[in-house]
């Protein structure tokens, strides 16, 4: 009787526990009595970052799972910058959204069902941004994960001539809310001195500065007031007022320049102030 008493007590210690490790179940019976000591004894390791439910210092009953899911390395690579993480996740998709991102936001190096093994893995990420690219008289705003100027150029068959200024420059990486600039050749170097002149000056007093301003008297466009055929003769394209201020300052520097002793012409009202001292 002594015996079987024994035996009674023995069999009502021991549990059965469904452990879940890294999504594989399996069935295991111990005499432990918390979470660590039943991980302990079906030789599961835990370590930092692995995450465990349980938490390990809880009790373990007849009929408990724990699951436990270890961490992995990711070297992630958001938009050019690189950073380091932990995450639990077993695929691609569920790591994802441990780092707040969901596949719609961009283009990722590897598909959401992907498995990421314990060892760790490389992931590169390009969010959906909103770039604008101005290029003669088109005005472009385009959604894009291009991971270069260059790219995003490219993507709305922006063709690029020889000579042509891109700004910011084609291997750059648009942020969002870049605005690209492609602008015609600049094949005549501007002179040291016609640089020194205070062209600030001028555009405010011609325009108030404003790049888009119109006068239907000439008509004159731009912060420097060029009339359609003074804006071809110094090499523009399209509108003056649809370029933005490094554009239409070069055309109006390559204008002096090309008129010599008759630039005031073109500036009555305001030509002296090229010579005023910056403020």
């Amino acid at each position: 009787m002594v015996a079987l008493g024994a035996l009674v007590s023995v069999s009502f210690l021991v549990k059965e526990v469904v452990v879940i490790v890294d999504g594989r179940q399996s069935q295991v019976r111990a005499f432990a009595g918390t979470v660590r000591d039943v991980l302990a004894e079906a030789g599961v390791s835990v370590g930092y970052g692995d995450l465990v439910r349980p938490a390990v210092q809880e009790d373990v009953t007849d009929g408990s799972t724990i699951e436990v899911r270890h961490a992995r390395p990711i070297l992630l690579t958001l938009d050019g910058h690189t950073s380091r993480h932990l995450v639990t996740a077993t695929n691609v998709g569920d790591a994802l959204a441990e780092l707040d991102l969901t596949p719609a936001a961009g283009k990722f190096s590897a598909p959401p069902d992907d498995a990421v093994p314990l060892s760790g893995m490389e992931l590169t990420v390009y969010t959906r941004r909103k770039v604008y690219v101005v290029a003669g008289t088109s005005r472009i705003t385009s959604r894009t994960t291009a991971r270069t100027v260059r790219e995003v150029l490219r993507q709305r068959r922006i063709p690029l001539r020889r000579g042509y200024v891109v700004t910011p420059p084609l291997g750059s990486f648009p942020e969002d809310g870049t605005v690209i600039t492609v602008a015609p050749p600049r094949t005549i170097p501007i002179r040291p001195d016609v640089l020194r002149l205070n062209w600030q000056a001028l555009a405010i007093c011609e325009a108030q500065g404003n790049p888009v301003a119109y006068n239907p008297n000439g008509p004159y466009y731009g912060m420097y007031q060029f009339s359609l055929p003074m804006w071809q003769a110094a090499g523009g394209m399209g509108m003056p007022s649809t370029w933005p201020v490094e554009e239409q300052t070069y055309r109006a520097q390559v204008l002096y320049q090309q008129m010599g002793n008759r630039w005031q012409s073109q500036w009555p009202n305001c030509a002296d102030r090229l010579f005023d001292s910056p403020q």
